[in-house]
C-alpha cells in the first residue's frame, strides 16, 4: 500500500476500528464460550455479542491487538512501515515517526507484530526438492566474566542458524539468471550443529512423505534423511555453493546484509523474531501493496507468542 493510499484510509482511530470490525467480521467470529458463529454489534461499546450464549468479545480480543494500550493508528503505521518495504525500520525509527517518547511500549508491539509473522509462515510445511544449509549471524557479545572470545564460526558471537527454502526447476532460464526458482522460505535458530538437532529442525520444517533436500556433504547432516522422503549430500566446493544451492546462499546474502545494515547489534534471544520478519516478506514478495491487508488477516487470527516483558534503558537492537 503507497504511503498516500495509507493516509487517506486510515486517517484517525475511528476509522482503523471500523477496518478491524469488518475485517474480524469477513474473516469470520466464533464465541469462545460455545462455539456460535452469530454475533451482535454493539456500536455504544465497540464489541460483539454471541446470539446464543450472550458472551462478549472486545474489537481487540484475541487478536495481535489484545491488551496493548497503544492507539490503533499505531499498530497500523507500523504494519504498513514494516510491509512497506523490502528491508525493515529500526524501533527507534518507528518511535520517532510515531512521536512516542517511551521506547519500551514500541520495541514490544514491533516484537509483536514479527512473532504474528513467525507464527503464520510457521503453518506451512515445506515440500518437493528444498535446499538445506547452515549459516552464522553475528549476535551481541554476551560472554560472562573472563570468558575469552573465541574466534570464527564457534565464536560465542555467531549464533547458528538452519536454513531451508524450496527450490524448483526453471522451464526457460535466461542466460546469467539462476536455473532454479525459490519457493518458500524458513530460517530457524538452532543451538548447535549436531546431527540430531538439525534432524529435529528439519522434520519440523518439511512434509516428511514429500520432500527432497539437497544439501552439502556436512556430518552435520547425516540424520536428514530420517527425517524427509529423501536427502542427497553433495560434495560442494566453496566457488560452487551458488550452484548446487543457489537460494539458500542469496537468502542467507540477503538476510545478512538486512540485518548489518539496519541494526548495531542484535541479541541472541530476539534474532528468530528478525529472521521471523525477513522470511515472511520473502515468502510474499509478490504480493506487493497487498501485503499490508495480508498481515492485517494474519493479525486478527493470531494472538503474540511474544510476552510482555522490560527492555534494558539503554536500547541497543532494533
Amino acid at each position: 500500500m503507497k504511503l498516500l493510499d495509507f493516509n487517506r484510509m486510515f486517517p484517525d482511530e475511528a476509522s482503523c476500528e471500523e477496518y478491524l470490525r469488518a475485517l474480524r467480521e469477513r474473516e469470520g467470529l466464533v464465541c469462545p464460550h460455545c462455539g456460535g458463529v452469530r454475533h451482535h454489534w454493539d456500536k455504544y461499546n465497540k464489541r460483539w455479542q454471541c446470539a446464543s450464549c450472550k458472551h462478549v468479545i472486545t474489537l481487540r480480543s484475541g487478536t495481535l491487538f489484545q491488551s496493548s494500550k497503544l492507539p490503533l493508528t499505531y499498530w497500523f503505521t507500523t504494519i504498513h512501515l514494516l510491509t512497506s518495504t523490502k528491508k525493515t525500520f529500526s524501533v527507534l525509527e518507528i518511535q520517532r515517526q510515531l512521536g512516542h517518547k517511551r521506547y519500551q511500549p514500541i520495541w514490544e508491539m514491533v516484537h509483536k507484530i514479527r512473532s504474528v509473522m513467525g507464527q503464520r509462515d510457521s503453518r506451512y510445511k515445506l515440500s518437493g526438492v528444498a535446499e538445506l544449509d547452515e549459516a552464522h549471524f553475528t549476535t551481541e557479545d554476551e560472554r560472562e566474566g573472563d570468558e575469552p572470545l573465541k574466534r570464527g564460526n564457534g565464536s560465542q558471537r555467531k549464533a547458528k542458524v538452519l536454513v531451508m527454502v524450496e527450490s524448483g526447476p526453471v522451464e526457460a532460464p535466461k542466460k546469467g539468471k539462476k536455473v532454479r526458482k525459490a519457493g518458500h522460505l524458513r530460517m530457524v535458530v538452532i543451538e548447535n550443529l549436531g546431527a540430531d538437532t538439525v534432524k529435529e529442525a528439519v522434520d519440523d520444517l518439511c512434509e516428511k512423505d514429500s520432500t527432497e533436500v539437497i544439501m552439502d556433504a556436512s556430518t552435520a547432516h547425516v540424520k536428514v534423511s530420517e527425517a524427509v522422503d529423501k536427502a542427497e549430500a553433495r560434495v560442494v566446493k566453496p566457488k560452487e555453493g551458488h550452484k548446487v544451492l543457489p537460494w539458500v546462499h542469496t537468502a542467507i546474502s540477503n538476510a545478512k546484509a538486512v540485518l548489518t545494515d539496519m541494526y548495531h547489534g542484535i541479541k541472541r534471544e530476539f534474532l528468530q523474531l528478525y529472521l521471523d520478519e525477513f522470511c515472511y516478506k520473502f515468502n510474499r514478495r509478490y504480493f506487493g501493496e497487498r501485503l499490508f491487508e495480508k498481515l492485517m488477516m494474519a493479525a486478527v487470527s493470531i494472538k503474540p507468542s511474544f510476552a510482555h516483558r522490560l527492555y534494558g534503558s539503554t536500547p541497543c537492537c532494533g
